[in-house]
């Protein structure tokens, strides 16, 4: 007997919606890729300990890590406390201090389990920094408390930074100091003012071409502290140029949501590795497509991940900084949690077309683990807005 449940249409109609999809298959154990490939996970909020969900956002720090585990046992590393998890969106340093802990304090019990933490300058207010100085500090500050608690850093992009610098020599300052003093390599992280509105102008220039050069200065200049570099500019011709450009042993992640797939596989000569909030959401597919892909089986490596994209797209559509809600919606609908909340509400930054077109492109991508679940949860969803 078929699922089916009604749906609504962005004009307003509403129709009757029957699922095709099949649940991919899980591997027995963690399967190796040829990729390195980073999850960016997201944190579960606890609803019935939220007394001020906007200011101090109660976490589920045991279902937090229960994803965690899930995301270990498909074979990725984890990304942890970046914008994911809503840094700077709901998620505070000391919020990230106590995920940073206890992600790290877990990778520990568990057989091939590694992750990477984010490290910025969150806890200083951009509207605090006064000076070049100030932004050096707080990140040492947070890149000391990864590295004290056992972790290798992912060197986050600062508000603050962007706030204060003048030119690119300020970003060649700031990193050359950071990574001078880095015990293990480091991961940059280029991100796209699409994803943040207040890193518009990054590395000195709101062009393309001067802050290309401005990144690869910075990185000929530490590359023995980098193991690479995560771009999110949702432009594959810009990551391109970026990979083609790298200096030997400087890896190229890709943080496009748009285009990941075509990145991932690479042009024959050079392919991207992936550090990706949407291999949260899709962590199965994923999982299989670059087991196939590691295999040398390049055709079901493209059934399997082409069908994420449209998911992905819509999930990462303008406004993108968003994306978040999709891919707590996701995790809700296949059961990782029990419930559709984000910590400040931000479940609330998408309308129900939005999650009801994530509903059928996630059935048609085989991204639904639970159909039945799923369907009994998006229901109930619907139901909240009068659609029966």
């Amino acid at each position: 007997m078929s699922l089916s449940l009604n749906l609504p249409n962005p004009d307003g109609s509403t129709e009757e919606y029957r699922l095709i999809g099949t649940p991919i298959e899980r591997p027995s154990t963690p399967p190796k890729f040829n990729r390195i490939a980073y999850a960016a996970a997201h944190v579960v909020s606890d609803p019935q300990k939220d007394v001020d969900p906007w200011g101090r956002p109660a976490i589920d720090w045991d279902a937090t890590i229960a994803f965690r585990r899930h995301l270990w046992s498909l074979g990725f590393k984890i990304a942890e406390a970046m914008d994911t998890s809503q840094r700077g969106m709901g998620l505070n340093w000391a919020g990230a201090q106590e995920l940073i802990r206890r992600s790290l304090d877990e990778s520990r019990n568990i057989a091939g389990a590694d992750l990477a933490c984010g490290a910025g300058t969150d806890h200083l207010a951009a509207a605090d920094a006064k000076s070049i100085d100030d932004v050096i500090r707080a990140y040492e500050t947070q890149i000391e408390f990864v590295e004290k608690n056992g972790g290798r850093a992912i060197m986050m992009a600062s508000r603050a930074l962007a706030r204060v610098a003048s030119s690119a020599d300020d970003y060649a300052k700031v990193y050359g100091r950071i990574l001078s003093q880095a015990k293990d390599k480091v991961v940059l992280h280029w991100l796209g003012e699409m994803f943040d509105a207040n890193l518009a102008g990054y590395w000195g220039s709101s062009e393309f071409a001067p802050a290309l050069a401005c990144v690869l200065r910075i990185i000929d200049e530490n590359k023995d502290k980098i193991e690479g570099i995560k771009i999110s500019l949702l432009d594959n011709a810009k990551e391109v140029q970026l990979r083609n450009q790298l200096p030997e042993g400087v890896l190229c992640f890709t943080g496009d949501d748009f285009n990941y797939a075509e990145l991932i596989e690479g042009d024959g000569e050079r392919y991207s590795h992936a550090l990706l909030g949407i291999f949260d959401a899709v962590a199965p597919s994923a999982s299989k497509a670059l087991a196939s892909l590691a295999a040398g089986d390049a055709a079901t490596f493209r059934s399997v991940i082409e069908p994420t994209v449209p998911l992905s797209r819509k999930i990462f559509e303008a406004p993108t900084q968003y994306y978040k809600a999709g891919v707590v919606f996701l995790a809700w609908l296949n059961g990782h949690q029990s419930h559709f909340s984000l910590p400040a509400g931000l479940q609330s930054a998408r309308g129900v077309n939005h999650y009801a077109e994530i509903f059928r492109l996630a059935d048609k991508a085989n991204v639904l683990d639970k159909p039945e679940l799923a369907t009994a949860r998006m229901k109930h969803f619907m139901g909240v807005f009068g659609i029966g």
